[in-house]
């Protein structure tokens, strides 16, 4: 709440030069935006300032969300991520005290699926390592080892939004496709375009390995020593889902030894630091965490973010909850 008395809402930090797109949506319905530092800071700073504004809503990128910040502010009754996935708030917290949680689940399908097909190009046709040899003033085509991705196995973990645009997208090159996700069971191959398997199946018979899964306690390392003794030597493994899939120390270890080709990271579990031996590796592609930005699809997030604050507030539901709040208000009820 604003000296004011205009109902606020916390932008806790934000990936974008500015604060704009959120600020035209939420101050334009009447609410004021309070914005933090850009950069994401720790726990205990979000929660000083969920207890100095006491806000009705708060927006969040990167920041963690604790359930001390959650039950610092009475009247909040939304946490809203901009972006997909939860790992950075305590969203059971929020649940018991009745505070929805929302995402947006579909902004960035193309963008990031787009990126793990383009990671897959990269190496089948030594995009980056040419490219680096070349600038070294190399010119030596005739040691080039290219791949035709027709030929390969594509191994899908993952069959939410983004795992099936990425299975489409390799079909149309002509991979064989396997897919691992609880979800599918055992679903018989169909014209789908790919096999259900299981993850350790998967691991055996892909020559490609791309991570679309959530990061949930049950899925911290699922990438880690064993999994990648599993995969065929010589292998490509892609991450553009959450850094923490990945065992970062295996996956070195696994370069250094040859049983991994290559590796394609848009996420780290340490990120923004990069493990010198990782930077270094000649058999490392490496992106600072953007699979899914282009202009579209961030203006898209910021925006859909921040309607879905404005729905709430204004008493509707919203259109993208991920939790069922054990005492949300009735729709219009004053709280």
């Amino acid at each position: 709440m604003t000296n004011s008395g205009t109902p606020s809402v916390l932008l806790t930090d934000y990936a974008w030069p500015d604060d704009t797109v959120e600020r035209s949506v939420v101050e334009g319905a009447g609410f004021a935006l309070v914005t933090g530092p850009a950069e994401p800071v720790p726990a205990e700073e979000i929660e000083h300032l969920v207890k100095l504004h006491q806000p009705r809503a708060v927006l969040t990128c990167w920041a963690p969300v604790s359930a001390e910040a959650i039950a610092a502010s009475p009247e909040l009754r939304i946490v809203a991520r901009l972006g997909v996935g939860l790992d950075n708030i305590a969203v059971d917290a929020a649940t018991r005290r009745g505070v929805w949680v929302t995402n947006v689940p579909d902004y960035c399908v193309e963008e990031v699926s787009d990126h793990a097909v383009g990671m897959v190009l990269a190496w089948t046709r030594g995009l980056v390592s040419l490219d680096r040899a070349v600038r070294a003033g190399g010119w030596n085509p005739a040691a080039a080892r290219l791949r035709r991705l027709s030929e390969l196995t594509c191994g899908v973990v993952g069959y939410g939004r983004i795992g099936q645009a990425t299975v489409r997208k390799l079909a149309a090159f002509g991979s064989r496709i396997l897919v691992s996700d609880p979800a599918l069971g055992a679903t018989p191959s169909d014209a789908s375009g790919f096999e259900p398997v299981s993850l350790n199946e998967l691991l055996v018979r892909s020559d490609v390995v791309i991570l679309h899964a959530p990061l949930t306690p049950k899925t911290r390392h699922l990438i880690s020593s064993a999994q990648l003794a599993a995969m065929p030597p010589g292998g490509l493994l892609v991450n553009v889902s959450r850094g923490a899939l990945v065992d970062t120390d295996a996956v070195i270890a696994a370069l250094d030894s040859g049983q991994l080709g290559a590796v394609a990271l848009d996420v780290l579990e340490s990120e923004p630091e990069v493990p010198d031996a990782l930077r270094r590796h000649p058999n490392a592609i490496l992106t600072p965490h953007v699979a899914f930005s282009s202009d579209a699809s961030v203006i898209e997030l910021r925006r859909r973010a921040a309607e879905e604050v404005v729905r709430v507030l204004r008493g509707d539901a919203p259109c993208y909850p991920c939790n069922r709040p054990a005492a949300t208000p009735e729709p219009g009820a004053a709280r």
